[in-house]
């Protein structure tokens, strides 16, 4: 069996340590680099194309947001799972902007983060259950108005295409696999997301909780 190949990103050389120990103790999985900050880990992601980055938000120097925005833009297919003590919604939605694939917290059981790198190993979106909660709960008026976009109708291609944005896919994955161009994808993700009444993708995210999206992927 071919083991996924983790880049950990994480500036606190004891916890890079023990998420090390943890990953390797795996038996479908290996860490083939290690960077302590944004800079170490855009230049390693680049040169060993990891299957997926393990990565911490603060850091000295370029920060996780940063680096994570930068290599999705320079490897797209990299999966980016975030490990970080924030839980606040800021820091969620500025991540789900850049485009990473996962949110763990490192309060969570280690098991929590095994999980999560197979989940966006295998093209899933992944959030903390404890993040999960917050997103939804946090806004009661917002996840009433997207609980009530449930009923408004939007294309089965438009759905097939916000479906696969909640994924964490980017435009340009989505228009190989559904064989159409970018500018068509992101025709048909405007134009759900005006008819559904979405601003953000955080937007999108919640729908797709509240649609089983990300767990029937």
């Amino acid at each position: 069996m071919e083991k996924l190949r983790i880049l950990l990103v994480e500036d606190h050389e004891i916890v890079r340590a023990g998420v090390k120990m943890l990953v390797d103790a795996q038996a479908d999985m290996t860490v083939i680099g290690e960077a302590h900050n944004g800079e170490v880990a855009i230049r390693k992601a680049a040169e060993l194309v990891p299957d997926v980055i393990v990565m911490d938000i603060s850091m000295p120097g370029l920060n996780g947001l940063k680096a994570a925005k930068k290599i999705k833009q320079i490897s797209p297919k990299i999966k980016i799972l975030t490990l970080t003590r924030h839980s606040d919604d800021g820091y969620i939605q500025q991540l789900l902007k850049a485009g990473v694939n996962g949110y763990v917290l490192k309060q969570s059981a280690p098991s929590e983060l095994i999980g999560a790198i197979r989940t966006v190993a295998s093209g899933k979106s992944y959030l903390d259950p404890t993040l999960t909660e917050k997103v939804m709960g946090g806004y009661v008026r917002q996840s009433t108005a997207i609980a009530s976009a449930s009923k408004v109708e939007i294309t089965e291609r438009e759905c097939e295409v916000i479906r696969m944005i909640a994924w964490g896919h980017s435009n340009k994955e989505i228009a190989g696999r559904l064989d159409l161009s970018v500018k068509t994808i992101e025709a048909h993700k405007a134009n759900a997301m005006r008819k559904l009444g979405f601003t953000s993708r955080i937007d999108i995210v919640r729908y797709a909780i509240l649609q089983g999206w990300l767990e029937d992927n």
